[in-house]
């Protein structure tokens, strides 16, 4: 058994200080939460964390050692190591996109029933949608558009041979690169499926045919899955544009019913946003004599509806239990991935009613109620009338809700970018090209993932995001990257003034928005490849995202879908910079080909800094060699002109300026 750790102090936990003020008052009540519990964990298992333990068949498990180099099968710390990476990023190609799958069959439902509770909502974003994946548009009524691009999607999740239409979203360059790598997907279920294959035992035993393997299943979710979810859900439920909100613990209420979502699917969420501003809801509150219905989110249905309501953050995935340890919360309503197991214990203690509403996901001690998608108005609202009817069960004695709050702007969608850019008749990102090669913002830097108890949480994040925001970089977030940022006060316009270096100060100043742009969830990953696109096709950054100065990182992630996020972010041609490192040091090859061959193969890599003002460093490299690379790093003089170099910059036969010479 590893030897149990030293508690840490709650200041050693976390950084923010609502979370430290319910951590405190837990430990007093001797409440167990993730932190607790990873202390009495102890010691990581060494053989887990190297990636040289294989439990794939039975007869293991295998732990590889120098006194056992092989395992029972023959295989080595090469093979297990790619292979456990391998099955994990396939876990997190698999969440992310049959999330997307569920929306699309929302958006067929919607389609072909006119009369349910869903219909399209941003028709302007499904015409350019269809456009994006071939679909005729115009002269055609939004059902029929749907139809076709529901039956669109739905194929490229079952596609057997060919690769994946979605695939022709990226640069050129960049797709005729992942041809001749054969790193092309098919259908995004064949290669889920084939990662299980390839990973049995007696399959696949080379460790870089493993690890290839392993990008082409994240770029159908890159590009795939994840692209066509975010599609989806600005479909149904509107494009994400600048609206103002509040983020921590300090926004559940007093007075109010609190019902917090949590977990990422947004189906649910939108009918619950919807569903409290109803009349005779906030009629039932009164009358149980609370003041009104307050619906505040964690985690990434947090964002979901933070981006498209304005409705206030509870805070991210580490601060899931603290917001029931308020003993303030009337229910907290769960959907699919990252809702902890422990949820209904902690509520126990408490009047808090948790309520599962996915088939996918069931936990024990929670009321199990599936949410049917056909009836999704009256289920939202009975979800609130039960919490309404549970407000009166709160014990105002065991009552706590800290105090701090951060006010924040979110929804940062790529269309709104180029609108607030240029316009309503300019929209595009030639500012920011601009601004870019001008040296008044040094790159793009986007900063995603979770929050891990065996970090200080958002203590990397937010010491990252202000050494980066001071050397003039632009940050997009997402997921509870972004939450832990908006915590800092760095989603507000403000920031800029007080963080940001001159020259992005300056571009926040004549646009109006953030130095640090949310721009969603987690699995909205893949808008920050559609910005990196747009960088790309606005000219004057290089002509493939390898090229383009932008770095991605993961400062504190824990998911398996960070392994397939950083893996799609590479090989698209985008660096990583990783806050912990992945469970392959077992194995030199692994760890050489993640680290280094990825580079020469896709012009990216991973890159593990365990310390934030190291990475901040390293980013800062990786951003100037490819501005060097780019050329648009040289100072030009500044010169007066006299008129024969006037006549000398006008075309020698036409005598405009830019024009070519006449060739007969």
């Amino acid at each position: 058994m590893p030897a149990k750790r030293k508690p840490r102090a709650a200041a050693d936990r976390v950084t923010d200080q609502a979370s430290i003020e319910v951590l405190e008052r837990a430990e007093q009540q001797g409440a167990s939460t993730a932190f607790s519990r990873a202390d009495e964990q102890g010691h990581r298992c060494r053989f887990g964390t190297s990636g040289v333990c294989c439990r794939l068949c039975h007869m293991g498990p295998c732990s590889i050692t120098k006194r056992s180099p092989r395992g029972v099968c023959g295989a080595d710390a090469h093979t297990s190591g790619a292979r456990n990476y391998r099955r994990a990023g396939a876990g997190g190609t698999a969440a992310h996109s049959d999330h997307g799958r569920h929306l699309v069959l929302l958006l067929k439902r919607a389609a072909t029933d006119p009369d349910g509770p869903y219909r399209v909502k941003d028709e302007q974003a499904l015409r350019r949608s269809a456009r994006q994946w071939g679909v005729q548009e115009r002269g055609r009524e939004p059902a029929a558009i749907a139809i076709e691009l529901a039956d669109r999607w739905l194929s490229e999740f079952s596609l057997q041979q060919g690769s994946l239409e979605t695939l022709s979203l990226a640069p050129l360059p960049r797709q005729g690169l992942w041809e001749q790598q054969g790193v092309a997907p098919t259908g995004i279920d064949r290669q889920v499926v084939e990662c299980l294959h390839r990973t049995s035992m007696g399959v696949d035993h080379d460790h870089r045919s493993l690890l290839l393997q392993a990008f082409r299943t994240s770029l159908a979710d890159g590009w795939g899955g994840s692209r066509i979810a975010s599609a989806v859900s600005d479909i149904l439920f509107g494009t994400p544009a600048p609206v103002r909100s509040r983020a921590n613990l300090g926004v559940l209420s007093h007075d109010q019913v609190n019902v917090v979502v949590h977990g990422h699917e947004p189906a649910l969420s939108e009918m619950l946003a919807a569903a409290s501003l109803d009349p005779s809801i906030r009629a039932a509150a009164r009358e149980a004599g609370a003041s009104g219905i307050n619906l505040a989110g964690i985690c990434c249905t947090a964002n979901e509806v933070l981006m498209r309501h304005g409705i206030p953050v509870a805070g991210n995935f580490m601060q899931q239990e603290l917001a029931l340890l308020t003993g303030a919360v009337e229910m907290m309503v769960t959907d699919v991935q990252c809702c902890m197991p422990s949820l209904p214990e902690v509520a126990a203690a408490y009047h808090t009613r948790v309520v599962a509403t996915s088939d996918l996901a069931r936990t024990v001690g929670s009321e199990h109620r599936p949410f049917d998608t056909a009836n999704a108005w009256e289920a939202a609202k009975q979800l609130l009338l039960d919490a309404v009817a549970n407000y009166r069960d709160r014990d105002p004695a065991r009552v706590h809700i800290p105090t701090h709050e951060q006010p924040l702007v979110a929804g940062f969608s790529v269309p709104t970018i180029k609108y607030m850019l240029g316009g309503s008749f300019r929209a595009s990102f030639r500012p920011l090209n601009d601004a870019i090669m001008q040296g008044r913002i040094r790159g793009v830097v986007g900063i995603v993932g979770c929050t891990n108890p065996h970090q200080q949480v958002d203590a990397y994040t937010n010491i990252l995001a202000r050494r980066l925001l001071a050397q003039d970089v632009l940050l997009l977030e997402t997921g509870c990257a972004a939450i832990a940022s908006a915590k800092d006060g760095l989603l507000a316009p403000e920031a800029a003034l007080e963080v940001a270096g001159p020259g992005l100060r300056e571009v926040c100043e004549a646009v109006g928005m953030p130095p640090v742009l949310h721009m969603g969830s987690c699995v909205d990953n893949s808008r920050l490849l559609e910005a990196a696109s747009e960088l790309v096709w606005e000219g004057g950054l290089g002509d493939d995202l390898s090229q383009v100065p932008v770095v991605g990182v993961a400062p504190e992630w824990m998911s398996e879908k960070a392994i397939t996020i950083g893996c799609y972010f590479v090989a698209s041609g985008i660096d990583v910079i990783l806050g912990q490192p992945f469970y392959v040091s077992g194995s030199d090859n692994v760890q050489r080909f993640l680290e280094h061959e990825t580079s020469e193969i896709f012009g990216a890599s991973f890159h593990t800094c365990l310390d934030p003002e190291q990475a901040a460093e390293r980013i800062l490299e990786l951003l100037q060699q490819r501005r060097e690379r780019l050329g648009i790093n040289r100072k030009s003089e500044r010169k007066l002109m006299d008129m024969a170099d006037r006549r000398g910059l006008d075309g020698p036969t036409t005598g405009h300026r830019g024009c070519h010479p006449h060739t007969p």
